[in-house]
Order: structure tokens, then C-alpha cells, then sequence
């Protein structure tokens, strides 16, 4: 039987790979791009999305484990998923268009989504809800870097 953690996982893994779908022209026009001097933990930034990525799989599994198929739940799951999906295009979405602007929208939008999330997932479990703090923590520190990096590159906003 396949277990529930399995599928979590599994989803998140799948969506995470969604983030690959950028050419090399995509990285070299992100590469020359500014950054601001304080910028000094770029190449932490996957491990420290990697964490957050499992915090959010483990906080989801924790309300699944709750009360697995009620309706409630899979609206909560929607959730989850609406936000990994945010997060992953961030990337996709920021180098495709060549907008950091686009990136701005996005990461905004996501840490939003999330506090909607911690909000709603608080009434099932506090340590799901605490799970997804550090997604609160870490993306308003990448949007407000993304914002940063408009001020240092204006034509590319």
C-alpha cells in the first residue's frame, strides 16, 4: 500500500521538477544581473529551499495524517499544493519573461498564499502550522532581494 507521505512527496517532487523548465539563456541574462552587496548566501539558497520544501511536505503530511480525504482536508492539500506551485515558478516564470518585477508579483503573492495556509492548517495541527514558518521566514527575504535587484537593474524590471 502506498503510504501517505509517499504521495506528498511524491507531488512536491514532481512540481519541484516544473522549476527546471529554463534555458541557458534564461540563467546567463539571470547571471549579469546585480545583486546587492548584503547578497553574500546565494549558493545556501537551494539547501536552504530544500528545507523549506520538506518543512511544507511534512506540515502537509501532519494534516493529511489528521483526518485523511475529508473535504476539508483536500481544500487544505489544494492549498499546499497552489503554494508549492508559486514558489517553483518563481524561477520559470522571473527568467522566461526577463522580469524581475514578474519574480517581485510572484514571491509576494506566494508569502500571502502561505499565511492564508498557516492560518487555515492552525485549526488541525499548531505543529503544521509551525512548519510552514519557515517558508514565512524565507520568502520575503527572496522577494524583497528580487526587489532590490530592480533598483540595480532597472531595465530588466
Amino acid at each position: 500500500m502506498i503510504k501517505s507521505w509517499m504521495v506528498i512527496g511524491g507531488v512536491a517532487f514532481l512540481v519541484a521538477l516544473a522549476s527546471n523548465i529554463i534555458t541557458p539563456d534564461d540563467v546567463k541574462w539571470f547571471k549579469r544581473l546585480q545583486r546587492p552587496r548584503w547578497l553574500t548566501f546565494e549558493a545556501a539558497i537551494p539547501v536552504i529551499w530544500t528545507v523549506v520544501f520538506i518543512c511544507g511536505a511534512w506540515s502537509a503530511y501532519i494534516v493529511w495524517e489528521k483526518n485523511p480525504g475529508t473535504t476539508k482536508t483536500w481544500l487544505l492539500m489544494v492549498l499546499y499544493l497552489l503554494l508549492e506551485i508559486l514558489t517553483v515558478a518563481y524561477n520559470p516564470v522571473m527568467l522566461r519573461l526577463r522580469s524581475l518585477k514578474a519574480g517581485t508579483i510572484i514571491g509576494g503573492t506566494g508569502f500571502i498564499e502561505g499565511i492564508i495556509l498557516a492560518l487555515a492548517v492552525l485549526s488541525v495541527s499548531g505543529w503544521a502550522s509551525l512548519l510552514i514558518v519557515p517558508y514565512l521566514l524565507w520568502s520575503p527575504i527572496g522577494t524583497y532581494t528580487t526587489w532590490k535587484m530592480i533598483q540595480l537593474n532597472p531595465k530588466d524590471a
